[in-house]
């Protein structure tokens, strides 16, 4: 009985996270976006070692619990040491407050952290020891407030998992770790999407009614506080259970290996698995991945870009006639799936004018997004290049200088620029564009009357079209050509824009009516730009960054990659239905050469109208390296993990393009496509880590 009332604050937390746990799992479970089906062992693994993960987890979370419960006793606050601690405390306090300490060295926020917390030590410690008859109404509330603080944390992620797994399908991952360093715009983007007084309300609540029955449960801790002794012996065991914890998390997530990638997400648990997402946040492609000999490896790749020789990409585009010096006008959609379009199969007429457009322009209809992000997407059509191992290139330090079409476009004289509607800090955009040679025109390039309405991503769409012509038009004054890209926001959760612009209301929130606001607003910007002088003289480029969901039944769901791309100029581009396979990293290539530009290129993307253009697309998590070849989808990932899928085409919506393909594992491995995936991927790493993709001079 003594021993079990020494460890109550820990059991009961520890109960009420395990059943928090299995609710979400259940939730999950049953979620809309879990579009699988699953095998009575895979049940028993998702709830059975997914427990026993979670049981592991809380023991490492509760060691602060059991710091604080190790130092609480009625000892140290006898004469004198009672008076010694306090004035310790008292002079430490004064030290901080009054003097330049170390904390200053660290600036920021740091000293007013450190100070408040000595401030706030030195009180509490004032009052137990001064008010003596109050000590056990003191100490119980603040038991009361440490318990309250890991019930919140405990629902709080919880409800996080919840709305995480919402939007992406999957527990937490690298996005999550990106959302830390983008707090304001995160957080402002919950405050804009969803119902948050309730929700605050909700979690409030079940916080402190579980608050209450935990401290009620528990609180005869405080009543027959351990001995020193006693003490010693449950630093012992939990200080073996933590050693336990740390093998046995690790062992555990090595069980989640099932062909269905959703029984392996529910079984994980969240928090490790943003520990996990931490510290891979940069992938060693060198340490983590299959590698050939590297002789063998740019071999392998010149099969593919026959041009290059030795460890390069560097290759002679040579056009057969005249270049043009068309505008070139790239338009990044924010999450628009392909499956949208009316073409590969939707009725629910969500992109009128895309549709329209379609009819008469080059249409690619078999094109794949690398990636799940606006960064891949971003960095796909700049610089051309497969989706590496970790971060996007966009967001790493070394991603300045790079060879991306803005250095090529500057090389045949144009003005280059990147339009963004929110603020280019975030993901990095603004560093990585302005290292790149772009001028950046973004939300802090309006004044107030131009913007009619905004969110937190940016101001809508419309308003960016209206900004974007008045910039292409004081462009077009210089008399030299010019290249803008713009990426719409629109399209992105809240899915708010102004009123009465479409037949679905704006306070519905809904992923539908931010795809047909920003096919709106598209709409507006080319009828204002048909009417400019320039417009004859401009080849318009649309292509989706990446699709609205990417989770699915398998690493890589193939049908979650696939975006519609077109370029429309019309009496220029002959209106054509392109299904060749091809990748987002080929679309600038192929577009300059429609402009017949003679360059040397390090691009891995090429022009698939070339006639040694080998179709292939890739496709890629921050993790999962995925390669369609063949219909054969290869996929690398760590550590030194190959596996093969067969494309098996399943029934379509589109009468004209078949949209969705059955992944089916291959027993019999195709080694030829093993390793021109691993030397796409190993030379692109390469070339990135010795500095071999920067621009040329």
């Amino acid at each position: 009985m003594r021993i079990t009332k020494s460890i109550q604050p820990f059991l009961n937390l520890c109960i009420f996270y395990l059943i928090i746990n299995i609710l979400l799992r259940s939730v999950l479970f049953f979620h809309p976006i879990t579009q699988a089906g699953f095998s009575a062992f895979e049940i028993l693994k998702i709830y059975f070692l997914g427990c026993i993960s979670d049981f592991f987890v809380f023991v490492l979370m509760s060691s602060f619990l059991w710091l604080y419960l190790l130092f609480l006793s009625d000892s140290k606050y006898q004469k004198p040491w009672g008076y010694f601690i306090f004035g310790i405390l008292l002079l430490l306090l004064i030290y901080v407050s009054c003097f330049n300490t170390i904390l200053n060295e660290y600036g920021g926020v740091v000293p007013t952290i450190g100070i408040s917390f000595i401030g706030l030590k030195t009180l509490l410690f004032g009052l137990l020891l001064f008010l003596p008859s109050y000590r056990k109404q003191i100490r119980l509330a603040l038991f009361s407030v440490t318990v309250f603080l890991f019930v919140l944390i405990i629902v709080q992620n919880a409800v996080s998992e919840f709305f995480f797994w919402n939007e992406f399908g999957v527990k937490y991952n690298f996005i999550a770790v990106d959302y830390l360093v983008y707090t304001n715009t995160v957080i402002g983007n919950i405050m804009e999407s969803y119902p948050v007084i309730p929700l605050f309300l909700g979690v409030g609540l079940i916080t402190i009614l579980a608050t209450y029955f935990i401290v009620k449960k528990s609180k005869g801790y405080l009543d027959q506080i351990p001995s020193f002794k006693e003490k010693l012996v449950i630093l012992g065991t939990i200080a073996l259970i933590s050693i336990v914890s740390l093998i046995a998390i690790p062992a555990i997530s090595k069980t989640e290996n099932s062909q269905n990638v959703f029984a392996n997400e529910l079984q994980a648990n969240g928090i490790y698995r943003f520990y996990l997402a931490f510290q891979n946040s940069e992938l060693d492609y060198f340490k983590f991945y299959n590698t050939l000999p590297k002789e063998k490896a740019y071999a392998e790749l010149k099969k593919q870009l026959p041009g290059i020789t030795g460890e390069s990409t560097l290759h002679k585009i040579v056009a057969n006639q005249k270049e043009i010096h068309k505008n070139v006008v790239l338009i990044t959609i924010e999450s628009l799936s392909a499956d949208f379009m009316k073409a590969y199969g939707n009725q629910q007429n969500l992109t009128p004018f895309l549709d329209e457009i379609a009819g008469k322009s080059l249409f690619f209809s078999n094109l794949y997004a690398t990636g799940n992000r606006t960064v891949r997407g971003l960095e796909a059509v700049t610089l051309c290049i497969p989706p590496t191992a970790g971060e996007s290139i966009v967001k790493r330090a070394d991603n300045k200088n790079k060879f991306s079409t803005g250095s090529v476009f500057k090389q045949k004289g144009y003005n280059v620029k990147y339009l963004y509607g929110g603020d280019a800090f975030f993901d990095n955009m603004q560093d990585f564009f302005q290292g790149n040679g772009y001028d950046i025109i973004d939300k802090k390039s309006f004044k107030a009357e131009e913007i009619s309405f905004s969110n937190i991503w940016g101001v809508c769409d419309e308003d960016m079209a209206k900004k974007a012509i008045q910039t292409m038009n004081e462009e077009a004054k210089t008399g030299k050509p010019f290249f803008n890209h713009w990426m719409t926001v629109s399209n992105h959760r809240p899915f708010t824009y102004p009123e009465n612009k479409i037949d679905i209301p704006a306070d519905s929130k809904s992923r539908e009516g931010g795809v047909k606001y920003t096919d709106y607003a598209l709409r507006a910007f080319f009828n204002q730009a048909q009417k400019m002088p320039w417009f004859n003289n401009t080849v318009f480029v649309i292509v989706a960054d990446h699709c609205a969901s990417s989770s699915g039944k398998t690493e890589l769901p193939m049908e979650k990659y696939r975006i519609p791309a077109l370029i429309y100029a019309p009496g220029f581009v002959q209106p054509q239905n392109c299904t060749k396979l091809m990748s987002q990293i080929d679309l600038m290539p192929t577009v300059m050469g429609l402009l017949n530009f003679n360059y040397q290129s390090k691009f891995y993307g090429q022009d698939v109208f070339k006639q040694d253009y080998n179709p292939r697309a890739f496709i890629a998590t921050y993790q999962d390296l995925g390669f369609i070849k063949d219909s054969v989808l290869t996929i690398i990932s760590p550590v030194k993990k190959v596996k093969q899928f067969e494309l098996v085409p399943l029934p379509s919506t589109s009468e004209s393009i078949q949209v969705k393909y059955e992944e089916k594992p291959m027993k019999k491995m195709r080694t030829d496509l093993i390793s021109n995936t691993i030397a796409m991927y190993q030379t692109a790493s390469d070339l990135l880590k010795n500095k071999k993709y920067q621009k040329l001079n």
